[in-house]
This record gives C-alpha cells, sequence and structure tokens, in this order.
C-alpha cells in the first residue's frame, strides 16, 4: 500500500470505513471551533468504565472503537490527539455483582465509593483499586494509547473545583434541566450533588436543604435526619451520574465520546449539564450492546457473557477486534459460539488485504487496517479454524505435534516457527474443541442410501493416494452425491458432518479431506461404517 502521507490522507478522506465517517465529522467540528477563534492544541477523546463489576468485553470494545477512530482522524489530520480511559471509582457500590467473592463483606460496604471498600480478592488497596488494575492491564495487553484517570484521584485532587462551583452557581438551571426527567417522589428529594458523608463515608442520596454558592457548600440531611453541611469541592460530595457526565465534559474538554444505546435517551441532559458548566458537548457516538446467549444484555453485576480472558482463552486478540469491529450499530449475540466465526473472519479479511486485485483505497475499508493501526502483518493462514476444529475432532488429537503432523502434510512450508499465528490457533482449537465441541458431539448410524455412498466415498479417496488439492477432493464429494441421488444435496454433505464428525455443520469437506489426509479420511467412513463412532 502506498504509504506517502499526503496520498494516504487523500485516501482516507474518501475511505467509507465508519472510523474514517466518525473522523470526518470530528475534523469538521475541529473546523467549526478554529472558526469561532477556538482552535484547540488537541483533540480529546474519552472512555468511560464503571469498576463496580469485573471489566467484561463490551468494555473492551468501547476502548477499542474509540482508538479506531482517534487512528482515522490522525490519518486526516495534522492536530494532536489524546484519549483518557475514565473511571468511575467514586461511585458507591449499591448492589453486590453475582461473581465476586466475599459477598457478606461487600453487602456491609455498600454505598460506599468503591475505592473505600476492601479488595475482596485481597490483592489491591480496594474494591475500586482491583478493578481498575484489571481494566489497564486489558488496555495495555492490547497495546492501547491511553491515559488513565480515577474519579476519586480526579475529584480530590480539585481538578474538578471549577466546573463543579459552576454547577452549584447555577443550581436552580441544572435542576430545571433534570427535575422533569424525574418522578414525583425523586423529585422531591433529588439534588445533583451527592455528599460523602463524613459520619459513614457513605456516597448518599441526600435531600440537598440548602446550596450557598458564597460559601461553595451544600448543607443536606443525613441518614438520622439530622443537618450536615460539606463542600462540593475537594472530593466530599460527586455529583450524579447524568450531571457527572456533562460536567467532566466540560471540565476535560472532551471532543468526542461514545456509550451504548443505553445512554442514547440521556445525551441530551449530559450535552445540557456540560454547556452549564461552561464546556461544549463532544462529538457523540452510540453503539449497540451485546447480548449474551439467552438474548439479555450482558451486566457486570450479572457477569453474564463472555470476560476478556475467556475469549482470548479460546480466540486471538485480532478475532476479538474484528468482532467489535463490524457493525457497532447492531446489536450482537456475544457467547463462545461467535468465536470461531471470527476467527475466520479475521483469516478471510487479511487474505483479502494482501490480494493482488485489491486497491490502496479497498485496504482503507479494510478491517484489519483498522485493528493493526494500519500495519497489517503479512502471515499467511494456510488452514481456518474450522478445519482445525474439525481435524481435532477427526484425528482425536490431543497435542500441538499431531496436529501440525497434518497441517505440514497440507502445507509443506508451514511451520510453528514461520506461522506463528497458525500456532496459536492450533492452541484455540485444541482448548475450543474440549471445552465446546467434545461435549456436544452426537453421531448416528447412516441411512441404507448414506451407508452406500460413504463406501463409494471411501474407495474413491483410497483411490486418489495423497491428494491434497481441497477442490479436487470437493468436487469428487459432490460427485458421489450426485451420483447417489440425494436430492437436495446439501442433504449429502449433511449426512457427512452428522455420521463422521457427530455434528450438523462443518468446513468444506474437501478442504478437511485434504488437510486431514485421503487415506485417514477413508479409514474415518469405515470406522463410522462399522459402528465404531456410536460405542
Amino acid at each position: 500500500m502506498n504509504s506517502q502521507p499526503k496520498l494516504l490522507k487523500e485516501q482516507a478522506l474518501g475511505a467509507k470505513a465508519w472510523p474514517f465517517e466518525e473522523a470526518r465529522k470530528l475534523l469538521a467540528r475541529v473546523e467549526k471551533l478554529k472558526a469561532q477563534g477556538k482552535k484547540p492544541e488537541r483533540v480529546l477523546f474519552e472512555t468511560g468504565y464503571g469498576p463496580s463489576g469485573l471489566p467484561h468485553i463490551g468494555t473492551f470494545g468501547e476502548v477499542a472503537r474509540t482508538s479506531w477512530v482517534r487512528h482515522a482522524f490522525e490519518t486526516i489530520s495534522d492536530i494532536p490527539t489524546h484519549l483518557i480511559a475514565f473511571s468511575d471509582d467514586m461511585d458507591g457500590l449499591r448492589k453486590v455483582p453475582d461473581n465476586l467473592p466475599q459477598h457478606d463483606m461487600l453487602k456491609a460496604n455498600l454505598g460506599k465509593p468503591l475505592t473505600s471498600i476492601p479488595d475482596p480478592f485481597g490483592t489491591h488497596e480496594s474494591f475500586g483499586h482491583h478493578m481498575n488494575a484489571r481494566l489497564r492491564a486489558f488496555l495495555d495487553h492490547f497495546g492501547f494509547r491511553y491515559e488513565f484517570k480515577s474519579a476519586t484521584a480526579v475529584y480530590k485532587s480539585g481538578a474538578f473545583d471549577a466546573a463543579l462551583g459552576r454547577i452549584l452557581a447555577n443550581y436552580d438551571k441544572v435542576m430545571a434541566v433534570m427535575l422533569p426527567t424525574l418522578g414525583e417522589e425523586r423529585q422531591a428529594t433529588y439534588s445533583p450533588f451527592l455528599p460523602v458523608s463524613p459520619r459513614s463515608g457513605k456516597v448518599l442520596l441526600a435531600k440537598v436543604v440548602r446550596h450557598d454558592v458564597a460559601a461553595g457548600t451544600i448543607t443536606y440531611l443525613e441518614e438520622d435526619g439530622s443537618e450536615e453541611t460539606v463542600p462540593v469541592t475537594g472530593g466530599h460530595c460527586k455529583l450524579q451520574w447524568k450531571p457527572d457526565m456533562g460536567m467532566r465534559w466540560a471540565a476535560l474538554g472532551v471532543d468526542y465520546e461514545m456509550y451504548g444505546k443505553d445512554h442514547l435517551s440521556q445525551a441530551p441532559l449530559y450535552s445540557a449539564i456540560c454547556k452549564i458548566a461552561g464546556g461544549e458537548p463532544p462529538d457523540q457516538y452510540m453503539y449497540e450492546l451485546f447480548l449474551d446467549d439467552t438474548g439479555q444484555k450482558i451486566s457486570k453485576s450479572k457477569g453474564n457473557g463472555i470476560t476478556i480472558e475467556e475469549w482470548l482463552s479460546y480466540g486471538s486478540p485480532q478475532s476479538l477486534a474484528l468482532f467489535m469491529f463490524q457493525k457497532p450499530r447492531t446489536a450482537k449475540r456475544l457467547f463462545f459460539d461467535v468465536i470461531p466465526k471470527a476467527v475466520d473472519e479475521y483469516i478471510a479479511h487479511l487474505e483479502s488485504y494482501y490480494a493482488a486485485e485489491t486497491t490502496d483505497e479497498q485496504r482503507l475499508d479494510n478491517p484489519v487496517w483498522h485493528i493493526h493501526g494500519g500495519n497489517v502483518p503479512e502471515e499467511r493462514y494456510p488452514v481456518s479454524f474450522a478445519l482445525l476444529l474439525n481435524l481435532v475432532s477427526a484425528s482425536n488429537a490431543h497435542n500441538r505435534d499431531v496436529l501440525w503432523g497434518n497441517i505440514r502434510a497440507y502445507a509443506p512450508d508451514a511451520s510453528p516457527e514461520a506461522n506463528p499465528g497458525l500456532d496459536h490457533l492450533v492452541g484455540y482449537a485444541l482448548r475450543y474443541y474440549e471445552d465446546f465441541v467434545k461435549p456436544t458431539k452426537v453421531f448416528r448410524a447412516p441411512s441404507d442410501q448414506e451407508r452406500k455412498a460413504l463406501e463409494d466415498l471411501a474407495s474413491q479417496l483410497e483411490a486418489l493416494g495423497d491428494e491434497r488439492d481441497g477442490a479436487v477432493l470437493q468436487n469428487l464429494v459432490y460427485e458421489v452425491g450426485k451420483a447417489h441421488a440425494f436430492e437436495p444435496l446439501r442433504a449429502w454433505f449433511g449426512a457427512l458432518y452428522e455420521v463422521l464428525l457427530g455434528q450438523t455443520q462443518g468446513p468444506r469437506f474437501g478442504s478437511f479431506a485434504a488437510l486431514f489426509g485421503t487415506k485417514e479420511t477413508a479409514s474415518m467412513i469405515r470406522q463410522a461404517l462399522n459402528g465404531e463412532f456410536l460405542k
């Protein structure tokens, strides 16, 4: 691909991939600010994280997607950029997540800021510090460029004090924005400020009875009904989450932020509060939510869905990134069975990127260009993940050496050293098969028609010798199916999968036979015909 910066910029300005569409909108925002005499020194991206539960893939997706827009913007503009990963760790713990240890201890600390609650895992200074460390570990693992900020640290440092003062000075304006969105009962006690009780240490949803702009304080009703006065600055208060988002945009000068669909109805409130706090609302992008295997929204507190660690046990980081890149505004089911497809789709996009007929403009719209920040690796994958899974199944392999023996016979130039990505796939396939494929395998006996066709196929495979051309073998499979009058022909392929592999679907059977070997495939067929898989 042509790497000349000027030409690359011209091509990027016309690219259709969604990060470039977002980058062009952001560039238009910058030009508008320049016209108003507000030339920005840098463009600030922000992502938010609620550390009340273990980080899940949705959190990764937000940072990854924001980073792709950032890189696209850097491709079309010379303006410096910065990304803040902001943790709302000053929030009070409202309920105990189902998937965490020490429930009784956490329950005893309900209401306190996450950074004031002991770490249930016993490894960090607090619950909040532990979750923040988990967040940073996986952001670092993927090589994201970011600055981490803790709400607790920022509030206590005074960095938000000026913006908090403006919220206090415009208390009635903020209430006018918020009250119409609340029910009658909530309106009676609502305040944008949540005091951190100097008595209990809890973040209180307390009724504010007075606010003093000159003194910079609020007076609220404590849990026992008595009055308490605290400053709104210095970490003595935090804002309710909706005003907090808008205040933060203003205080930090955020130019771009993504959020899930569950925030969409609240976005006008965030923007209104941002303006009250003296800021310009950022460009915003809504993405759809992820669903678990039952169609329910994934949740940190429920622990449904997949963790980062779980995905990376069965699929490559690139496959996870691709899953996040594709159709961010479409709700997607996020469970273990999506991993093999994502792995093979990444391999297909990589092949397409380096195809001779692919133009430079088309490469900018290829997901792998964005996933790899423009530096796309040249490694090839002679074998798909789906084929590897079926090879594990058919060979009953339990280690890499056996699988690599088949791979080398199929692709003599392949090796773990020359194809490290493929070597990783071998490990993923072994684990995925053992945990998800093997427990669900159900073999069946062939019908009379299927038995005759399978006997014919086995004989013809044996007659071919060590044929490794998948197209030749696939054509043979087709011809055998036609010769034995399968109608429709897909019923023949269904029989191959169900009788030989114990599953309802699989890869191109010719490609599988080329990888496994014609002799080995014929032997597998005869084993099935002898009923050995039904024992």
